[in-house]
């Protein structure tokens, strides 16, 4: 199986249907395999202390994506042949996504709150975890406690929540560590917007999930923070992921059709020149 690239849209959106559909469309022709959205509430994220003191956080309420979407953005990512995700922020949240996704995101903030991990893990769909600002410890106990909960199906994505986040910073062998530690598959959520570092994550530490921040054009909420990807800088980078995945073979040492015509122009054993001698025959007069 290749690499799974997931197009999270995060708060680009703008509160408009059309262009969360038209993420869809776009994640889907770049070559994702899915899109992924946020489910949150401003008042069920943050302290309302916190909310009384910081107007910046009170703005995000312009970043809520409605719940009346739900439906027309798994329709559309059906009809695209995509898988829809979402990441829910509050308990309830994870039944109105429980009709709509194929599999939950968990993020990086909220891996400490078991009710969370518990609720999503009971429902039976696959999980994401993202891992960023975490230990090793933290990670495990999560980890037990989705499993704990019913978990079958978890991915971590190793992380760093930074934004964007420094390539010096991204400590890309953690995904290996994260993998002996706790036996889960384990891939890299982006915030680099660094093609090598993709690559890396991929063909060195053998992460086996993607998921990067998109923007269609430079206009969303989250682009100016300097972590989201464009599509056509993103979509050559899949496009070479996925010719390269297709070069992997069987595994069985043989030639290769291509080959076969020169086989027989290795050098001979007996004396080291070429062709075979039961075709230099051919050239004797």
């Amino acid at each position: 199986m290749g690499v799974q690239f997931i197009a999270e849209v995060s708060s680009n959106h703008s509160r408009d249907l059309k262009r969360c559909l038209d993420f869809i469309d776009c994640s889907a022709d770049i070559g994702c395999d899915a899109v992924k959205f946020q489910l949150f509430k401003i008042e069920e994220l943050f302290a309302p202390e916190v909310l009384s003191v910081n107007e910046q956080l009170r703005r995000r309420k312009e970043w809520e994506l409605p719940v009346s979407f739900l439906s027309d953005i798994a329709g559309r990512c059906r009809e695209k042949n995509i898988q829809f995700s979402c990441t829910p922020f509050y308990l309830e949240a994870v039944d109105e996504l429980l009709p709509f996704v194929d599999f939950l995101k968990i993020a990086s903030y909220e891996l400490l709150w078991n009710d969370l991990l518990v609720k999503c893990a009971k429902t039976g769909k696959p999980v994401i975890l993202s891992t960023g600002m975490a230990t090793l410890d933290e990670v495990s106990r999560a980890v037990t406690v989705l499993r704990n909960a019913g978990c079958l199906d978890l991915t971590l994505l190793h992380c760093v929540s930074g934004y964007p986040a420094p390539v010096d910073e991204c400590n890309l062998s953690v995904i290996e560590t994260l993998r002996s530690a706790t036996g889960c598959s384990v891939g890299w959520s982006d915030h680099s917007v660094s093609t090598g570092v993709v690559n890396r994550a991929i063909n060195r530490w053998g992460a086996c999930t993607v998921e990067f921040h998109l923007d269609l054009d430079g206009a969303g909420d989250e682009f100016n923070a300097g972590h989201c990807w464009l599509p056509e800088q993103i979509a050559s980078l899949i496009a070479d992921v996925r010719t390269g995945e297709g070069a992997d073979g069987d595994g069985i040492k043989k030639p290769s059709p291509k080959e076969l015509p020169d086989r027989d122009w290795r050098a001979d054993p007996e004396d080291g020149l070429r062709p075979l001698k039961h075709v230099r025959i051919n050239y004797k007069g």
